[in-house]
């Protein structure tokens, strides 16, 4: 490869690359109704978070601008406080929004969501952004963010093929 043709192959990678985590998966489910189970509380809390945990929420208000104040339960007693706020919304292709501790964190990351058809399924991609690539080491070894990010689309896998399943039967 020539050092011109190296320059611009580099220069193609994302900016945010070092401080990105990217998690997808198929979900065996209609687009509309995984965007569903994302952006309806009363299905959030049956789902959200990796294995273990449980969420309670103390408010929510899914509209651009809105936010969703929770609490993650870890299996050890450890409560989490959590802040989203929604910045843009597209149904059922996007979701854009900043997730931190609570309002005005300084470390929190935005996070875009998208909801893509595959056939009958949808897949779903999750780019989070930090701040420095220090918080998004941190997340990844502290936090353990990759497997909890590969375990929360896995339990809202299993909660929409549920809710799928039901509204069959009807």
């Amino acid at each position: 490869m020539t050092d011109g043709r190296a320059r611009q192959e580099a220069r193609a990678e994302p900016v945010t690359a070092d401080r990105e985590i990217v998690i997808s998966r198929v979900i065996d489910a209609p687009r509309e109704l995984v965007f569903e189970a994302f952006t309806e509380v009363r299905h959030l809390s049956r789902w959200w978070g990796p294995e273990g945990f449980t969420t309670t929420t103390r408010s929510f208000e899914f509209r651009e601008g809105g936010e969703w104040v929770f609490v993650l339960h870890g299996p050890d007693g450890t409560d989490y406080a959590e802040w989203i706020r929604w910045l843009r919304i597209v149904p059922p292709e996007r979701i854009a929004l900043l997730h931190g501790e609570h309002r005005d964190d300084p470390n929190a990351f935005e996070s875009v969501l998208t909801f893509a058809p595959d056939g009958a399924a949808t897949l779903i991609v999750m780019r989070t952004v930090f701040p420095t690539r220090e918080l998004r080491d941190e997340a990844v070894e502290k936090y353990r963010a990759v497997e909890g990010g590969r375990q929360t689309l896995s339990s809202l896998a299993a909660y929409v093929a549920d809710l799928a399943r039901k509204r069959a039967e009807g």
